[in-house]
């Protein structure tokens, strides 16, 4: 059984009150085309007009090798976090989705990487899960690398 677990609120309310980024920026703040800017805290897509900080995102607790920082959308307002066990909405519109283990160090599981339909990424993160060197699994766009959120085990 596995959930998708959302960006923490702690991170999220320290970003949306002004807090810095993992470049020591402040995020910045736009207003939303619409276009599919998703939230990584509710998982849901930012409504078109409303306000959006982009920033970069380092979704691991330390700076290592394998610590991948990239660009993230998070609603300017704030915003429930995603704690539903449905697919959210922000993980429906794309075709397909990278999706890669990591140890409990924060690690690449090599061998577990794989771009996947949308519609087997639960059952193939599943799978991924069952090894017992993957603690979890990011969902990663898989045109653009950018982090989405993290499958744990439920």
């Amino acid at each position: 059984m596995t959930k998708i677990t959302a960006l923490p609120t702690e991170i999220t309310r320290q970003l949306q009150n002004g807090g810095t980024d993992a470049h020591g920026q402040l995020p910045e703040r736009v207003t939303s085309d619409g276009g599919g800017n998703p939230c990584r805290h509710c998982l849901r897509y930012i409504p078109k007009g409303a306000e959006m900080l982009i920033l970069a995102h380092r979704p691991f607790a330390t700076a290592q090798p394998y610590a991948e920082t990239g660009p993230i959308f998070l609603c300017a307002a704030p915003c429930p976090r995603h704690a539903s066990a449905k697919l959210p909405e922000a993980l429906t519109r794309s075709p397909d989705y990278l999706i890669k283990g990591y140890t409990t160090e924060d690690r690449i599981v090599y061998g577990t990487g794989i771009v996947i339909p949308q519609a087997q990424m639960m059952q193939q993160a599943g799978t991924i899960l069952a090894d017992d060197r993957v603690a979890y699994v990011h969902i990663r766009s898989a045109r653009n690398n950018c982090y989405q959120a993290r499958i744990d085990r439920a």
